[in-house]
């Protein structure tokens, strides 16, 4: 499930300084969205790229008791000619508590607004200040493409509501404050919020807020041993050594195999040794033809890899994360052919060069591949899946 970060920075938080400073920390972090004002988005262009939603305000002119009320701020600066990338209803409204709810949501302004919208993305902006402000977000979510709900006094029951009513009929935003209600927003119900609206000033919360969306998104790996059944010298083949654009930990590499249903897991060069300098944003992963698994759940051939690419980061858990590809090696050099029986008896194998500075994780600890013996265990994700084009599919293939 893909997740997203919003930023508030509309008038509320305060004059352009402060909206930008958020705006900027919010481009900076890889924040998805930012909310700001129709005056706003121009400026947020100039700023750089990012998606940008707008509270629409029917030209800055809302009608309160039948009384047109001017927006002062808006009278005194020129209108943004910029588009958003969505427009959001209920700022100034019934969707914040402006104007007071209809008895009979048929009547309402806002919903009336959302129907009407052309071609943009349209959003709801709710407050739940009462019950009956859960039932108009639902009702909101019907239109909207975006439902941003923003708890008072916020409880985990009127989200648990909502997911659990328009989780599939729109993108549900949970206003949050903090990376850790960005956490709670996102584990609700186990499916939690597809985004959030994040209000702070704070740029570390900023971007805590985003690292717990990246958290969120990647998924947990069950590793497990293989039996080593034969460790065999052969020839040269063409190995390709894969440098990201980050700096891997001691305890994380790649998943690699000659069979994409059983993918060797392959350290960094995180480690020092006498002949060599540590090269921590490197794995030495296989010769041309191998898998390597990608952060989508798929497979690639490491003669496809370019720079640009994304590729799986995987750590011994099996927490994983991206990495971009920097540069991607291709070498003629001497090759080990390893053999590999998993628990349940499937046979897998890939090729891995001979040298001692390509390590692997065994029971017994990290070893360099060049000391591999057989009976040793060595980890590997396993799953009984035939692949076509990288992906998934339910048939039978012979690998051997």
């Amino acid at each position: 499930m893909t997740r997203a970060v919003w930023v508030k920075a509309d008038d509320a938080v305060g004059d352009w300084n402060a909206r930008r400073a958020r705006i900027t920390t919010a481009l900076e972090a890889g924040a998805d969205w930012v909310l700001v004002d129709e005056d706003d988005v121009g400026r947020v262009r100039e700023l750089g790229e990012i998606n940008v939603a707008a509270f629409r305000t029917d030209g800055d002119v809302t009608l309160v008791d039948d009384v047109d009320v001017v927006d002062a701020e808006a009278e005194s600066e020129p209108a943004s000619t910029a588009e958003p990338d969505a427009v959001v209803v209920g700022k100034h409204g019934e969707g914040d508590g402006t104007i007071d709810l209809p008895g009979d949501l048929s009547g309402s302004a806002d919903l009336s607004t959302l129907r009407r919208e052309g071609e943009l993305d349209r959003g709801a902006y709710v407050r739940i200040l009462a019950k009956e402000y859960e039932a108009f977000a639902e009702s909101a979510a019907e239109e909207a493409d975006h439902t941003i709900v923003v708890g008072e006094d916020w409880t985990i029951i009127p989200l648990e509501n909502l997911i659990a009513r328009i989780g599939d009929e729109t993108e549900l935003v949970a206003g949050v404050t903090s990376a850790e209600e960005a956490r709670t927003a996102f584990e609700t119900l186990e499916i939690g919020a597809d985004a959030v609206l994040l209000d702070s000033d704070d740029p570390d919360e900023i971007r805590r807020t985003v690292e717990v969306r990246d958290a969120a998104e990647r998924e947990t790996l069950d590793l497990e041993y293989a039996e080593v059944l034969d460790v065999e010298q052969i020839g040269s083949a063409d190995r390709v050594c894969v440098d990201t654009g980050s700096l891997l930990e001691h305890d994380e590499g790649m998943l690699v195999g000659s069979m994409a249903r059983g993918l060797v897991f392959v350290h960094a060069e995180t480690a020092e040794s006498p002949y060599v300098a540590s090269r921590p944003f490197r794995v030495n992963a296989g010769a041309v033809h191998a898998y390597v698994r990608t952060p989508d759940g798929g497979t690639k051939y490491l003669s496809e890899l370019q720079s640009g690419d994304e590729v799986q980061v995987v750590d011994t858990d099996g927490n994983t994360r991206e990495a971009i590809v920097g540069r991607v090696k291709i070498e003629k050099r001497p090759m080990f052919r390893v053999a590999l029986e998993t628990a349940d008896g499937d046979r897998v194998e890939t090729l891995l060069q001979n040298a001692e500075t390509i390590k692997v994780p065994t029971s017994g600890g990290r070893k360099a591949v060049t000391d591999l013996e057989t009976g040793d265990e060595l980890l590997l994700y396993y799953e009984d899946t035939a692949r076509h084009f990288g992906e998934a599919v339910e048939e039978s293939i012979i690998e051997k």
